[in-house]
């Protein structure tokens, strides 16, 4: 990964964790390790993770946040700086992420804030960090009013991805994730999104080789994008596709009840219609993304919201400006546009035909 400010490894593969010790010290850190986890993960892997840098002459704490991504607000951020100040972390320590999208984000953002920066390392346990959130360096928390209003750009150290983990994922969890490793094809990749469509049964059985090569892939298109535009002002809003609708949806239901994955294959659906709505893409190509969402088990309808609340949230959303919402649509697969004079009656009809589905 290069970007404008830094350059890192992005490490991909089966069984790397036990690699976790060398690593750190190829890119030249040292010092006392944090790791921060959630109580799921941490009850998997945290005793593994902890014997291995201590195998590898660090000095480790550990500090374990409930799971769910209520848990990914200020107050638990102080909590960890409580924690770092408890510990006498300095600014040449190192912070490890250990779990999901939700503690990278967390701890990213601790990360970005606590000495003025720490060095961290995200090792993503779930698919949806593993392709898109541990990579690119956007770390934040929620706010009441809306997803990721607090955060920052903050890149780590390297991140370290072993596919062998998304083994112990839930299944509701795992499914989540693949609605980011669709959205790679459908926006970027026409290829990748075929080969989604013929190796389906694989990728939903785990086989490794399958699942190994989805993971690179998509996280080789993610670390292409982010390279090209780090801070998200021109082409890297191409990875919202979906995203707006899905942060609606999330805030409207105070992040309760959707997990994102599910969220955004909700939003990808409503911006796909959208886009035919507006006459940029064909109903074949709306159907070909329905039915590919599908068969990995996501949903594309929701039901029981008040489309108010959810519009309400939208129009928080970080991609607004100039009181506009910046939609990405899909022109074809591969391919996308970006527009900001969407008519709100166009997204407010979408919405409705999505509640309805």
């Amino acid at each position: 990964m290069e970007t404008a400010t830094q350059s890192y490894p992005v490490f991909v593969g089966y069984g790397l964790l036990g690699k976790l010790g060398e690593k750190i010290k190829e890119v030249g850190l040292s010092g006392v390790v944090s790791i921060i986890s959630d109580e799921t993960v941490f009850s998997l892997y945290g005793s593994k993770v902890e014997g291995i840098l201590k195998n590898a002459g660090f000095a480790v704490n550990s500090f374990v946040v409930p799971p769910g991504e209520e848990t990914k607000n200020i107050n638990s951020a102080i909590e960890i700086y409580d924690f770092l100040v408890e510990h006498r972390i300095e600014r040449d320590d190192i912070l490890i992420a250990l779990g999901g999208g939700m503690v990278g984000d967390l701890a990213g953002f601790v990360a970005a804030t606590f000495l003025r920066g720490l060095p961290w390392i995200p090792l993503p346990t779930s698919l949806v960090a593993m392709v898109d959130a541990s990579i690119g360096g956007k770390v934040g928390v929620n706010h009441p009013q809306g997803k990721n209003l607090i955060g920052a750009f903050y890149q780590p150290s390297f991140v370290l991805a072993d596919v062998q983990t998304i083994n112990t994922l839930p299944d509701r969890e795992l499914t989540s994730g693949w609605a980011e490793v669709i959205k790679y094809g459908l926006t970027l990749d026409k290829v990748f999104f075929e080969f989604l469509e013929a190796n389906a049964d694989k990728l939903i059985k785990l086989e490794p080789n399958a699942v190994t090569q989805a993971i690179i892939r998509s996280a080789a298109i993610k670390t292409q994008i982010v390279s090209e535009d780090e801070k998200e002002r021109g082409g890297r809003i191409i990875l919202n596709y979906g995203h707006t609708i899905a942060h609606g949806l999330e805030a409207a239901t105070q992040y309760k009840r959707f997990l994102h994955g599910e969220a955004v294959a909700i939003g990808m659906m409503g911006v796909a219609k959208l886009s035919q709505r507006l006459g940029l893409l064909s109903s074949d190509v709306v159907q070909r993304q329905q039915s590919l969402l599908q068969r990995f088990g996501l949903p594309v309808s929701f039901s029981g919201l008040s489309l108010a609340e959810v519009v309400r949230a939208m129009e928080l959303d970080k991609k607004i400006r100039a009181k506009a919402i910046r939609w990405v649509l899909l022109t074809d697969i591969g391919q996308t546009t970006i527009r900001s004079d969407v008519p709100r009656r166009d997204v407010l009809a979408i919405l409705q035909e999505l509640l309805w589905m």
